[in-house]
């Protein structure tokens, strides 16, 4: 189901670099290693029609954006428990898109999520309806050089792939609003059981290097509704080591 695009009702929030803290106990604990982040301009108007009742595109400088972001996700627990051994850890790809709702609350809207394995993926579908894809995946790096390699297993369209190839350069990126607005996203916007939901996250401050993109080979941009992208060079790439991440309850967003 599709949703008219309406303004929010409060201005947005403003992109700071430091999470809020988490309201009540963790949900999940998870460390998120070695991402890249590429991302597209977009037009608001084509993204608007694929995100939640309740949830508006993001913008900056004019455009809303599309990120693809492969990386590895480990140690994987459920709130303070122990992690989760063999299905805690795997190669994670994400589409994902920038939303925000009438409160002006800032988030990411996951159009698909490529992931290795077969049991996160379903009780992730189950549990809050974020739309997790079972994929065979490999992520390799030789000094700053990082290779990402995913193809779909399940569900359809079977065998879509994406493969990234990135140089890692030296040097921080500081005082970068766009990098902000990218990456510093403090939860996710889920539609389940026909309501809408936000899925705070909180973690530090993201450390963040420049990449020089070798390839971008990807069908997964495509598939989620926005064709054509991924066939120019993104408009903005970046790295990062990591951070440990830990996840609140969810909340309900109204519906505009």
């Amino acid at each position: 189901m599709t949703h008219p695009a309406a303004p929010a009702t409060t201005a947005p929030q403003p992109v700071s670099r430091h999470a809020p803290a988490l309201r009540g106990p963790a949900l999940l604990d998870q460390v998120w290693r070695d991402l890249t982040f590429l991302h597209w301009r977009v037009d608001a108007s084509l993204v608007a029609p694929l995100l939640p009742a309740g949830v508006v595109p993001d913008v900056h400088d004019g455009s809303t954006w599309v990120g693809l972001i492969p990386f590895r996700l480990t140690d994987a627990r459920f709130g303070s428990g122990p992690v989760l051994p063999y299905v805690g850890s795997f190669a994670e790809t994400n589409v994902r898109l920038y939303g925000v709702d009438a409160s002006g609350r800032r988030g990411v809207v996951f159009a698909s999520l490529e992931a290795e394995r077969l049991a996160f993926v379903a009780g992730s579908r189950v549990a809050l309806n974020i739309p997790y894809t079972w994929a065979r995946m490999r992520t390799t790096h030789e000094g700053d050089r990082y290779t990402y390699e995913s193809r779909r297993r399940w569900p359809a369209p079977r065998g879509l792939h994406s493969r990234v190839d990135v140089d890692v350069l030296p040097g921080d990126v500081r005082d970068d609003p766009l990098a902000d607005f990218l990456t510093a996203r403090w939860g996710l916007f889920t539609r389940h059981l026909g309501r809408t939901f936000f899925l705070p996250n909180e973690h530090a401050p993201w450390p963040l290097q420049r990449v020089r993109v070798r390839e971008v080979d990807d069908e997964l941009v495509a598939a989620a509704g926005l064709p054509g992208l991924t066939l120019r060079a993104p408009d903005s790439a970046l790295f990062s080591p990591g951070v440990r991440t830990v996840f609140g309850g969810p909340q309900s967003v109204p519906s505009a």
